[in-house]
This record gives C-alpha cells, sequence and structure tokens, in this order.
C-alpha cells in the first residue's frame, strides 16, 4: 500500500531521479519555459518554488543552497537579480503547469511549465510577431 507515500519514482533510482528533477530545474531558470512530460512538471514544481523562495531570500546562504540544486553560478546569479524580484509580492505560486496533448510515440501525457510572471520584453516580442 502507498498510503501517505509522496513523490513520484518514475522507474529511476533515487540519484537518477534527483539529478533528473535538478537539471529540468535548471532548465526552467535557463529558459524560463520547457515541454516535460505532466509527471514531471508536476514534481519539479516544488523544487523550483524552493530556488525561487531561496531567491527572495538573498543571502549568501540562500545562494549556496540555491547553487546546491542549480549547479551552475550563471544560473544562481540569474535567480537571484532577475527572477526572484518578480515575485516579490507574491508568496508562492510562481510556475504554471498547462496541458500540452500527448507524445507521438508512447500517448504520454505532456505539459509546459513556465513562471506566472513573465519578463515584459519577452511578451512585447511575441505580440508584435503576432500583428505582422
Amino acid at each position: 500500500m502507498r498510503h501517505r507515500v509522496r513523490g513520484r519514482k518514475f522507474g529511476r533510482e533515487k540519484g537518477h531521479r534527483n539529478l533528473m528533477l535538478k537539471n529540468l530545474v535548471a532548465s526552467l531558470v535557463k529558459h524560463e519555459r520547457i515541454n516535460t512530460t505532466q509527471a514531471k512538471a508536476k514534481e519539479m514544481r516544488s523544487l523550483t518554488e524552493k530556488v525561487i523562495t531561496f531567491g527572495k531570500k538573498g543571502s549568501v546562504h540562500h545562494r549556496r543552497l540555491a547553487f546546491k540544486i542549480l549547479k551552475n553560478r550563471d544560473l544562481v546569479k540569474k535567480v537571484f537579480e532577475e527572477i526572484a524580484p518578480r515575485f516579490k509580492t507574491i508568496e508562492g505560486g510562481y510556475t504554471r503547469v498547462l496541458k500540452n496533448g500527448t507524445r507521438k510515440g508512447d500517448c504520454a501525457p505532456m505539459a509546459i511549465i513556465e513562471f506566472t510572471q513573465r519578463e515584459e520584453k519577452e511578451v512585447e516580442k511575441k505580440s508584435k510577431k503576432k500583428k505582422d
């Protein structure tokens, strides 16, 4: 019985699963929007929200905790200087998971995960492309 057992295993061992989720979080921070399976998106959401919360707190200790997850100094800098200030007034709910149909090969449910507060430059570029 799986009563009160949190998290998904994805058919992987613990180390592989943790690295996979950390790599997904790093990709989300880098691109601010990624396409993945629905289960992986839901599972990485909590880890992503932790990183953004570290960025909002802003101390050296929290930078080191974020580095443990992201494994890249440039991404840590991006979280603390660009992404976290967008969410200063919000107390959670930094990401959104949108269902995106199924994958062609194995019919796995796909999803798009993105930050709720997008940068203004990206939104303007997309609106200009639609007008042209």
